[in-house]
């Protein structure tokens, strides 16, 4: 048990934090997959600019539903005693989480900005993740045993230039890719992403969006 997981008064921000990671992660209470959780929703609260989780949930409700949409582990965390949470080793997990990403501490998600359940297989075909392409990049990851979505996407633009004294318009090619989410890790119920190089550098979209 760390330090302030034994302390009777938990943070505001500690606790927000950890009841979301909690509720995102799958029943296993699986360590690994908890950490790495507590680790994206920092990484993107900092990437998006908002100084608490309340003003993060406030502001974005779409991003972790379990605020929102009557989770029953995000709920039962957030009403929660402390005296609770003390007798709760899965709440405990999640409150070392959420201190271990709150101190910049392992990253099991291994830099990733977005999580999939088992969502993802149950509507592969739908999946909005899916449909712009998602990629496997170590087997390891595929804890949901699905297939790779590559399709090439191909940006380019227009330019005006002279030839012998007249304007003429060129189509040049300004970047490709073939996929936008590649996957990071996976560790219980959660498969982990981040955006491709080449869709990012292509787009010049944001990593965290």
């Amino acid at each position: 048990m760390t330090e302030t997981a034994a302390k009777k008064n938990l943070d505001d921000e500690i606790r927000m934090l950890a009841a979301m990671a909690y509720g995102e992660a799958s029943p296993l209470n699986d360590e690994k997959e908890m950490y790495a959780l507590a680790s994206v929703l920092e990484r993107q609260r900092v990437a998006r600019g908002y100084s608490s989780y309340k003003v993060f949930v406030d502001t974005d409700k779409s991003f972790s539903f379990v605020t929102s949409d009557g989770n029953p582990r995000y709920t039962a965390f957030m009403k929660a005693k402390d005296s609770d949470i003390q007798k709760n080793p899965g709440m405990l997990l999640a409150i070392a989480a959420a201190e271990n990403a709150k101190a910049g501490g392992v990253d099991y998600s291994n830099g990733a900005y977005f999580w999939d359940g088992s969502d993802i297989k149950e509507k592969y075909s739908s999946h909005f993740k899916v449909r712009h392409g998602v990629k496997i990049m170590d087997q390891n990851h595929n804890i949901y045993d699905i297939k790779n979505s590559q399709k090439l996407v191909i940006l380019n633009k227009i330019v005006k230039k002279k030839v012998a004294g007249k304007t003429v318009t060129e189509k040049i090619e300004i970047g490709r890719y073939d996929h936008v989410y590649e996957s990071t890790a996976g560790h219980g119920g959660t498969i982990f992403w981040m955006q491709s190089s080449d869709y990012l550098n292509t787009t010049k979209a944001k990593p965290y969006k």
